[in-house]
Order: C-alpha cells, then structure tokens, then sequence
C-alpha cells in the first residue's frame, strides 16, 4: 500500500513538471498572443478601482472603457514624447561626449603604460564609422512595427477583458463549485439515507437548504481568492510605482545637484528600470555614472556619483519597498530572482517586469488550495 502510493505520488509528480514545461513552452512560443493579454489584464486591475468608482455612480460601461482608453493614451503620449525629446537633444552632445571618451581611453592607456595603438590612438567614431547604419536602422524599424502592432493589439485585449471579465469569473465560479459541490453532495445523500429509514417529505427541502450552503461557502471562497489576486496585484503596483517614481525623483535632484547632464533621463531609467528587480538596478545605476565620467573625465566623480545612487536606491528598493512590498507579497527572495530569470527567459523583458506579479498571482492561487502538497509549496514560496 506504501509502494502504491509512492508511485502514485512520483508519477504524479513528473505529469506536474511535464505539465508546467509544457505551458512554459507554450507560453514561449505563443508570446504574442499571451503578452498582450498578460498586459491587458495588468490594465485591467490597474484601473478596476477607478472603473468599479465609475460604475458605482451609473456610468455607462463603453464611457468607462473610452476613459480607461484616453488616459492610457495620454500617459503613453507623454512619456514618448519626453524620452524623444531627450534622446534628440542627447544626439546634439554626442559629438562631444565621443571625444571625451577618446581623451579618457587614451589617457588611461598611457597611464597604464598599455602600447596597442587600438587604446594609444582610440577613437569611437573609426569604430562607429564600421556598423552598418542601414542594417541597423532597418532592424530598429522592424522592431517598431511589431511594438506598434502589440499596443493596438493591447488596447483591444483590454477592452474585451473589461466588458467580459464578469462572465470569465462566473464560469469559473460555476465551474469550481460545481467540482466541489457535487462530491459533498453525494456524501450527505449517503449520511442522510443511511440515518434515516423513511425519508419524510421534508428530505428535499433538507437536502436543498445543505446544497445552498455549501454552494455559497464555495462561491465565498472563489470570491475572496479572486479578490485577494486582485488586491494583491493593485498593491504591488501602487507600492512599486510609488517607491520607484520616489527613487526616480530624489536621483534626478541629486543628478541636476551636482551638474550631471539629463538628470530627469537617469531618473526615469531609476523608475522604470527597477521594475526588474536586481538587474534592472544594476543598468539604472551604471547609465548614469558612465555620463558623469564623459562629462567630467573624472574617475573620483563618477565613483562619487556612483556611491550616491547606490546609497539612494539600497534605501528605497531594499529597506522601504522591503518594509511595505516584501511583506505584503511575502515572497521568498530566492523565489523572486528565480521568478525574474524563468519569465524573462518566457516572455523576455515584459516577462521580467511582471515576475514578481504573476509569482504573487500563483502563490495566492496555491495558498487557497487544500492539497497539503499545495501547501507545502506555498510555504516554499513564503519568505517565512
């Protein structure tokens, strides 16, 4: 009976990881089906606040979504047209910046006394002069139309998921508690036959009464499951925006305190870099640093430079996001870099940004569940 159950487990075990391999495979190869939906579906708990304010007050649905549309709309606009704007006066300096970078290769080449005339004699712009600027300027176009086709194809996943998000909750509803309801219900026909001999007429009524408490017990449970997703994304989102914009905001002051050119720009990369956890803290510290040594040549600045950023964000993304973020999520540090490499290898830089989200969205999922084998993977998951 032990060997059975073993190998019941074990099989079982191996039909899950196959199972999730090959959603993973799916989720990879079809990642221009699943990204714009996954997006969409981010929207959706992003404005359900202000879309379930709205409806409150008798707003008509297509008025809803119309908003939702115009202020996605307007956000992208500005910030397009910000980081254009810099990019264009960055172009301007480039000449500049080219030629500090050669002063700052060869001066260091004579100082450490290196004799290859590539770094003796160096210059960027022999090495720019040798790239193909067609092959790259098609490939930026290339990627631009299918950028373009994803956002409109992210705006229509959004708006069919908040006229129809209702109707996937009640399938799912109907579908969980009918699964749980129909076993139960066979046991307290069994109790109840076996107790009693001759059934009265007051058996329906019984049976029927039982059947409605525990078809809103399970209806309750899905609710709370569905709403604990639901404020558990919403949270995420506030929290991290409300961190990031923070860090954002107090680099660029310190950046434009110190005469560092683009300040805004490095603060914008602190804000939307740090979505991606470790590495994209990494690249947001490294951009600017780089600035500050062609601008300066000045390899003390850049390390000043590169101490305060550093000091800025271990202050906001590991002692007050962890103070707020961790503990709501409650998610294992280890699990969350696994999250973060597996999703980005899944869904690429998109992936990466919603790592953590969609980890938050499973470990719920789990949590609820009453397999001891579920719960003994969400406390693997919990950072205890």
């Amino acid at each position: 009976m032990v060997k059975s159950s073993r190998i019941d487990f074990s099989t079982k075990f191996f039909i899950a990881v196959i199972g999730i391999a090959v959603i993973a495979l799916v989720l990879k190869e079809l990642n221009q089906i699943f990204v714009p939906f996954a997006v969409a579906y981010f929207l959706f708990f992003l404005f359900s606040p202000l879309n379930a304010y709205l409806e409150s007050k008798r707003i008509p649905l297509f008025a809803v979504v119309l908003l939702d549309i115009i202020i996605i709309g307007i956000f992208i606009w500005g910030i397009s047209s910000f980081i254009i704007g810099s990019f264009i006066r960055f172009g301007q300096q480039v000449p500049d910046y080219f030629n500090k970078l050669n002063h700052i290769v060869s001066g260091a080449a004579v100082s450490l006394k290196i004799r290859d005339p590539f770094f003796r004699y160096f210059s960027i712009q022999r090495i720019i002069a040798k790239i193909d600027y067609q092959g790259l300027a098609g490939g930026i176009f290339s990627s631009t139309l299918p950028l373009i086709g994803s956002a409109i194809i992210i705006l229509f996943f959004f708006i069919f998921v908040v006229t129809g998000h209702e109707t996937i909750y009640e399938a799912i509803k109907n579908r969980y508690v009918f699964k749980k309801v129909k076993p139960e219900l066979k046991k307290i026909k069994k109790k109840y036959q076996t107790s009693l001999e001759d059934p009265t007429s007051d058996y329906n009524q019984w049976l029927n009464d039982k059947l409605n408490i525990e078809r809103h017990e399970k209806e309750e449970r899905l609710a709370s499951t569905f709403k604990a997703i639901t404020g558990q994304i919403q949270r995420y989102i506030v929290i991290k925006i409300a961190v990031n914009l923070s860090a954002g905001i107090v680099v660029s002051i310190f950046l434009a305190v110190l005469g560092v050119d683009f300040p805004i720009i490095w603060g914008l990369f602190v804000f939307l870099l740090n979505f991606i956890p470790t590495i994209g803290s990494a690249i947001a510290l490294i951009l600017p640093v780089i600035m500050a040594l062609l601008e300066y040549e000045s390899v003390t600045f850049a390390f000043i430079v590169l101490l305060i950023i550093a000091a800025i964000q271990t202050l906001f993304f590991n002692l007050i996001e962890t103070s707020f973020l961790g503990k709501r999520l409650n998610l294992n540090p280890l699990l969350i870099l696994m999250s973060v490499l597996i999703w980005g290898y899944i869904w690429g830089i998109v992936g990466m940004l919603f790592a953590v989200p969609l980890t938050a969205i499973i470990k719920i999922i789990i949590s609820n569940s009453e397999s001891k084998n579920m719960k003994f993977i969400s406390d693997l998951m919990s950072k205890g």
